[in-house]
């Protein structure tokens, strides 16, 4: 076995476990918290660390200039902001910020696949 296949398997293998906890905070958010040993009262802190990774993840594809790279990173921006909308618009509280990340966000993912495309 190649350390590249041996990568890749880690890789599917943090997949599997980063879809498990996606699907336990889905089924019931508490039990989430619980299993991940978060604290909602920590979460301004999370979340800085979040954009911090966010940050370094977009500054990686950016770098490394693969459009495919670019556009699954940016469609997963996307979708946070758009999640995020969808929560906040559906308890009543502004979204106008989310939904702008989400369509930029979604811009990207648009270029991108036209690059793609255009590359072929």
């Amino acid at each position: 076995m190649t350390l590249t296949q041996f990568a890749i398997i880690l890789s599917g293998l943090g997949v599997l476990v980063t879809a498990l906890l996606s699907l336990i905070f889905l089924r019931d958010p508490q039990a989430g918290l619980v299993q991940t040993t978060h604290r909602a009262e920590k979460l301004p802190q999370v979340m800085t660390d979040r954009y911090i990774a966010m940050t370094i993840l977009a500054v990686g594809a950016t770098l490394y200039k693969d459009m495919a790279v670019i556009a699954v990173l940016f469609a997963s921006f996307a979708f946070m902001a758009f999640a995020d909308a969808w929560i906040y618009a559906r308890s009543g509280h502004t979204c106008k910020k989310h939904l702008g990340a989400g369509f930029a966000a979604s811009l990207v993912v648009i270029v991108a696949l036209a690059a793609l495309g255009q590359a072929a």
